[in-house]
C-alpha cells in the first residue's frame, strides 16, 4: 500500500465490505449518540454488558465506528514511532497522520485504528484486546467533546444529589481508590480517569467516559464493596505481603459498579462544585487539608491536566482549546478546589469529600 495514495475513507470501505459489520449496538454517552458495529457478535455482547447503563435504542448516530475481527494485517505503511512517556523506553504505537485521519497501530497486539471526520474503525485480533477496543470507543467521544470547546482532566468523577466533586492526584496517589471509598457513602460514579470539563449556563458541567475503575489488590483488600473483585484465595495471597509491598502491586482488577454498589449508580454528567488534588505522601503525618487558588498554584495543575493524545485528531472542523496552564487555572478558577498533602488518610479524606458534597463546607 502507497501511503501517498491512502485515503481514510477509501481504507474504512475496503475493510467494511471485506469484513461486514452485521451485528450492532447503540450506545448514548450524555448528548452523543454512538453507533458501533461489528463483524462478530460476541464483540457487540462484549460491549453490551461493559457499557450497559448507556445502552440505548437505535437513533441517528453522531459517532459511526465498526470493529473488525481480523487477522493480524500488514498494512505496508511507513509508520511514525511514538515517543515513549516521560520515564519509559518501550514504544508502545506507531502512526501515519493523512489528509483526512489518522491511522494507529499498537505493535504488541497488532490492533489497527482508524479514525477521522466522524467515521471510525477498529481492526485485528480484538476480542483478545477488547480493552483497546473501548478506550478506542471513549476517545471518539472525548474527541468529539473537545471538538465542541470542552477541556479534557486527568481525573475520577463522584457525583451525591446532584452535585459532582473531581478528584485528581500525582501519579500513584490513590484518586481511583478514593473515589472508590466515597461511593460506599452512596455517591455515584462519573468517571475513573478522564473528565471532560464543560462550560454551561449554570456553571462548569464534568462530564466522564465509560470505563470500568481498573484498580491493585490493595484498594479492593480496604474496601467491602468490593469484595467480589478479586477471588478470595487470591485475596488470602495478597492479604499476606507487607503493606509497603502491596502498596507497589501493579496488577489492575476491573470494578463492575452495578454489581459492587447497586444499579445506576453509574451517570456520565454532573455539575462540577469542586476539585480536590491529592498531593499527599505515604508518611506519618497528619492529613493537611487547604483551599487553594488554582491561579496562584500552578504547580498543582499538572495533576489535572491532560493534553490530547494520539488517538485525538484535530480534522478542520475542529477548533481544539489551549492546554496551558493559563486555561486550566481559568476554567477551574469557577470552582472550589482543595489540596490534600501531608500523610495519605483515605477515611479522612473520604469524609472530607462527604462533607463537600452534602454542602457542609464553605
Amino acid at each position: 500500500m502507497n501511503e501517498s495514495f491512502f485515503s481514510r475513507q477509501i481504507f474504512i470501505l475496503g475493510i467494511r465490505e471485506e469484513f461486514p459489520a452485521e451485528h450492532a449496538v447503540f450506545l448514548m454517552f450524555g448528548r452523543c449518540r454512538v453507533h458501533v458495529r461489528a463483524n462478530h457478535p460476541a464483540i457487540i455482547s462484549f460491549l453490551s454488558h461493559y457499557c450497559g447503563p448507556f445502552v440505548v435504542k437505535d437513533g441517528t448516530p453522531d459517532i459511526l465506528i465498526t470493529v473488525h475481527e481480523t487477522p493480524v494485517t500488514d498494512l505496508k505503511l511507513r509508520l511514525t514511532m511514538k515517543e515513549p512517556e516521560p520515564g519509559k523506553s518501550k514504544v508502545k504505537e506507531e502512526y501515519a497522520d493523512f489528509p483526512d485521519g489518522r491511522l494507529v497501530r499498537k505493535r504488541l497486539t497488532g490492533m489497527v485504528f482508524v479514525f477521522g471526520e466522524g467515521e471510525h474503525l477498529a481492526m485485528g485480533p480484538c476480542l483478545a484486546n477488547m480493552n483497546q477496543v473501548v478506550n478506542f470507543i471513549n476517545n471518539r467521544y472525548i474527541e468529539w467533546m473537545l471538538c465542541r470547546g470542552c477541556l479534557l482532566g486527568h481525573a475520577a468523577g463522584v457525583e451525591h444529589r446532584g452535585k459532582g466533586l473531581a478528584l485528581a492526584g500525582f501519579s500513584g496517589t490513590g484518586k481511583s481508590t478514593l473515589s472508590l471509598h466515597i461511593m460506599s457513602n452512596g455517591t455515584r460514579f462519573v468517571s475513573n480517569d478522564r473528565l471532560i470539563l464543560e462550560t454551561s449556563e449554570n456553571g462548569l458541567m464534568m462530564n466522564g467516559v465509560a470505563k470500568l475503575p481498573r484498580i491493585n489488590p490493595g484498594t479492593v483488600l480496604n474496601n467491602p464493596h468490593l469484595a467480589g473483585v478479586i477471588p478470595e484465595e487470591e485475596k488470602q495471597a495478597f492479604r499476606a505481603m507487607p503493606e509497603d509491598i502491596l502498596w507497589h502491586v501493579e496488577r489492575k482488577f476491573d470494578v463492575p459498579i452495578d454489581d459492587c454498589f447497586g444499579r445506576e449508580k453509574f451517570i456520565l454528567r454532573a455539575p462540577l462544585l469542586g476539585l480536590v488534588i491529592l498531593n499527599w505522601r505515604r508518611e506519618n503525618t497528619p492529613l493537611v487539608i487547604r483551599s487553594i487558588d488554582p491561579c496562584k498554584r500552578k504547580d498543582l495543575l499538572p495533576a489535572f491536566m491532560k493534553t490530547p493524545g494520539l488517538f485525538i485528531h484535530q480534522g478542520p472542523d475542529c477548533q481544539l482549546p489551549e492546554f496551558s496552564d493559563e486555561t486550566y487555572a481559568s476554567w477551574l478558577s469557577q470552582v472550589s478546589v482543595w489540596e490534600l498533602s501531608g500523610g495519605v488518610d483515605f477515611v479522612k479524606a473520604t469524609r472530607f469529600c462527604m462533607d463537600v458534597l452534602e454542602g457542609n463546607v464553605a
